[in-house]
């Protein structure tokens, strides 16, 4: 498997100096193409970059497996995050701003760089998904680098459906716990829109990163 990323990006790249990145993280046995479509209604100025996950599932990718009920082990996600970590601190030296936009399973693996690597990331938004529950006594506690983000909170947008049907209650209410400690957390809730996300919620997307570019 390699270390670097398969990546489309929205741009050239002599136009991606100096302007801020959005890095981007399908969900579930999806794949890269599957983001691209927001891009038209987000921030005008920026670069793209949406990612693909590293394993087969199903007709698209995985970024770790998941069981039956949507468990999973922490070292399939550090499996996951490391190598994209050490691709997006590479990246960021060209960019004026870092931000990371992940949809499900890729909101797992958004907050978790941002978590690993907190100080290379300036935002994430986070749609219809989850952070990664580690208590800091866990063996994988020093990874996550959630003592800074104490002092430090992660700005982060979080869109959602309350009545979400894919992701457990169990899962939101952690990541919820875990917010009030880490985040500076703008929380939106979309009725209506199930596991997905709405033109709505991509207009307030636009404002949100328009507030923290500047």
């Amino acid at each position: 498997m390699s270390d670097t990323p398969f990546v489309i990006w929205n741009n050239e790249p002599a136009d991606r100096t100096d302007t801020p990145l959005v890095v981007m993280f399908h969900g579930y046995g999806s794949h890269e193409e599957d983001l691209l479509a927001m891009i038209p209604a987000l921030l005008p100025t920026a670069t793209y970059a949406s990612l693909r996950a590293p394993q087969q599932a199903g007709m698209g990718y995985q970024w770790f497996p998941l069981s039956g009920d949507l468990s999973f082990s922490s070292d399939a996600v550090i499996a996951a995050v490391e190598p994209v970590s050490a691709w997006i601190q590479d990246q960021a030296q060209h960019h004026s701003k870092v931000f990371l936009l992940g949809f499900s399973q890729g909101m797992a693996v958004a907050t978790s760089v941002a978590r690993h690597i907190p100080e290379t990331v300036d935002a994430v938004v986070g749609l219809s998904g989850f952070a990664v529950p580690i208590a800091d006594d866990d063996a994988h506690a020093d990874f996550f680098n959630d003592a800074y983000l104490r002092e430090h909170p992660l700005p982060m947008f979080w869109g959602r459906d309350p009545e979400d049907p894919v992701i457990p209650q169990a899962m939101v209410d952690a990541t919820a716990d875990w917010a009030v400690d880490h985040a500076e957390v703008t929380k939106v809730q979309y009725r209506g829109i199930g596991h997905g996300v709405s033109p709505q919620e991509l207009g307030h997307i636009k404002e949100y990163l328009q507030h923290v570019v500047s």
